[in-house]
């Protein structure tokens, strides 16, 4: 069992709420967009991390997070991407994957709207964070906690205040 806190869109600074609403958690995972990689340190720091690169970041965060990982945490096949799109409206570059293997959770940042959808087409979860920073259009600071046990994502909680 893991506690995974969700994050997204931090855009160079890490809130506060980062470090007592993950205080549980076993890990963070970072759907792009980090801003700098400082603020992807403070992070890995603070909980061991897994990351992607967005569009906003610099080549030197893109060295260290590639732009799309997947991976099996506690039997569910994830792959988290950036701007990947959500539900009926995907990237198409993310198609070809979803259409012959899809995971059974997939995370994107980019949109700063926090989404958490089950995909009817593919039959998977999906999550967006929406945004953490305290850059961008987004008027709310949100993040996602929940719980993989035995390949069941459960015990999805959100944190959701206003920006500034």
């Amino acid at each position: 069992m893991k506690t995974i806190g969700l994050i997204s869109d931090t855009h160079s600074s890490v809130d506060e709420a980062v470090y007592t609403f993950f205080s549980n958690c076993d890990e963070i995972w970072h759907a792009g967009d980090f801003g700098n990689l400082p603020t992807a340190d403070k992070l890995a720091e603070f909980k061991p991390l897994r990351g992607v690169y967005g569009n906003i970041d610099d080549h030197k965060v893109r060295i260290v997070y590639p732009e799309t990982i997947r991976f099996e945490c506690e039997g569910v096949d994830t792959l988290i991407t950036h701007a990947g799109g959500y539900p009926a409206h995907y990237d198409k570059n993310l198609l070809p994957v979803l259409k012959t293997n899809p995971p059974k959770l997939l995370i994107t940042g980019h949109s700063h709207i926090l989404r958490i959808m089950f995909d009817k087409q593919y039959s998977f979860l999906f999550m967006n964070p929406g945004a953490a920073g305290n850059y961008g259009f987004h008027k709310q600071i949100t993040l996602i906690r929940f719980v993989i046990d035995k390949g069941e994502i459960k015990d999805v909680d959100v944190y959701d205040r206003p920006r500034g």
